[in-house]
């Protein structure tokens, strides 16, 4: 086990009231370059950025032995949560629960230049909604977004396949040979009933997604797997995530010889060191004027 590996920690953190549990990884000497924020997805779990099955798929080790911190945070309605939020939140909630999370995080860490999202997924939706509603705080800046696995349309009758490793096994996971072995074994201690409410948004999450994405004012890194089966990437659909964001903001990317839980698998190295390059791209980056004063901006919609 890695020096960085020892030094991951798991902690509950105060969100307006609400324990979220999380893991987090610092870098050894030294404040951070930026924390990462890793928002996980649908019936997952914090560990599921910690490589449960080969160190090599961790992103908590990788990203602190480059300099950065990554706090990976249950989403509410797991975890810790779970008692006080059975049913889980609303999108617009989460964002603001996950949000309140990491304020409680920041008063006693070093955050370096800002906050840089990562997520996976469901996670992406608040991720997304994290970064078009984000407050401006010159003490906690967003400097970018790397979201993997979200789209904008699912593919016909995607939603109704189960939540598990055996129903949902095409769509989460792809062929077997991408991931390590041992992984789905280890993939069941992050296995996680679904709150009640994540269902409730599903059906309007195509228009939710442009509305959002407009809004955006950093940059965006969409990464799709190259057997990715959740969503519709046509190659029209592919141009339409983009194109919904600012000129300029986002990109996409295919990830290949990857399945749709992209963390867990053997291409979860790459694309980790890729996000974290982008991380150190948006770190440097001068920061976005206000787009306009700002509001109660996570409050739920």
């Amino acid at each position: 086990m890695s020096a960085t590996a020892l030094r991951t920690r798991s902690l509950v953190l105060d969100a307006a009231g609400v324990p979220l549990s999380a893991l987090v990884a610092e870098p050894e000497h030294g404040d951070p370059k930026a924390v990462v924020l890793a928002i996980h997805g649908r019936g997952m779990r914090a560990a599921y950025f910690a490589g449960p099955a080969h160190p090599d798929t961790s992103l908590l080790t990788l990203a602190a032995d480059l300099g950065y911190t990554v706090l990976a945070v249950d989403r509410p309605g797991h975890g810790a949560s779970a008692h006080r939020l059975p049913q889980g939140q609303l999108i617009a909630d989460q964002a603001a629960t996950v949000h309140a999370a990491l304020t409680d995080y920041a008063r006693a860490h070093p955050v370096g230049a800002g906050v840089q999202l990562l997520a996976h997924s469901f996670g992406g939706k608040i991720a997304l909604h994290l970064a078009a509603h984000w407050p401006h705080d010159p003490r906690l800046p967003l400097l970018g977004a790397d979201i993997n696995g979200l789209a904008q349309h699912y593919a016909p009758g995607a939603w109704d396949r189960p939540d598990d490793l055996a129903g949902g096994g095409r769509l989460n996971w792809g062929p077997l040979a991408l991931y390590p072995p041992g992984t789905f074994h280890a993939a069941r201690a992050l296995l996680t009933p679904v709150p009640a409410l994540e269902s409730r948004e599903l059906a309007g999450w195509p228009a939710r997604y442009g509305d959002l994405a407009a809004r955006v004012r950093v940059p965006v890194r969409l990464t799709l797997a190259e057997h990715e089966h959740w969503w519709r990437l046509d190659p029209g659909a592919r141009t339409a995530l983009t194109a919904a964001f600012p000129p300029g903001l986002a990109h996409l990317v295919t990830a290949r010889g990857a399945g749709h839980n992209l963390s867990l698998g053997h291409a979860a190295r790459p694309y980790h060191l890729r996000a974290l390059a982008f991380a150190d791209d948006c770190r440097t980056r001068p920061a976005p004027a206000p787009a306009q004063a700002p509001a109660p901006v996570l409050a739920a919609v």
